[in-house]
C-alpha cells in the first residue's frame, strides 16, 4: 500500500464519524462544502495534488538525487505530522511511515553509489 493510501485511510477513519460541527471547528468546512467527507488529495494549504510533483529527467544520477530528496521531504513531513497530533495510534503509524522514508533514502543512496561506481550513466 502506498504511503498516500495509508494517510488517506487514516484521514477517512478520523473523519468518518465526525459531525459537521466538528469538521467546521477543525477548519474543514470548506472541504465538506466541496467534497463532503470524500478524500480529495491536497497539501496542507489546500493545493490539489498534481502530477507536476513528480520529477524525472531521464538521467539516472539526477533522478536518484531527486528520489533521495523526495524521501527526505516526506520524512520531514511525517515528523511535522507527529508533532501535530496527540493520538498515540496515529503517532505510531506516522513513525512507521517516517522510518520507511529513511530506509528508502538509504536504498536510493546505495543505488546511486552503484550507478556512479559502475559508470552506468548515459552519455
Amino acid at each position: 500500500m502506498a504511503h498516500v493510501e495509508i494517510i488517506a485511510t487514516m484521514v477517512y477513519q478520523l473523519m468518518e464519524n465526525a459531525s459537521i460541527e466538528e469538521l467546521k471547528k477543525a477548519g474543514l468546512g470548506g472541504h465538506y462544502a466541496d467534497h463532503r467527507k470524500a478524500l480529495f488529495y491536497t497539501d496542507a494549504t489546500g493545493n490539489p495534488w498534481t502530477a507536476t510533483y513528480i520529477q524525472a529527467k531521464g538521467d539516472a544520477i539526477a533522478d536518484l538525487h531527486e528520489d533521495m530528496a523526495a524521501e527526505q521531504k516526506a520524512r520531514a513531513t511525517y515528523e511535522n505530522l507527529i508533532n501535530l497530533t496527540d493520538e498515540h495510534e496515529i503517532k505510531e503509524i506516522l513513525k512507521f511511515l517516517r522510518e520507511r522514508e529513511v530506509v528508502h533514502y538509504q536504498r536510493f543512496g546505495e543505488c546511486l553509489q552503484h550507478v556512479q561506481d559502475s559508470g552506468c550513466m548515459k552519455k
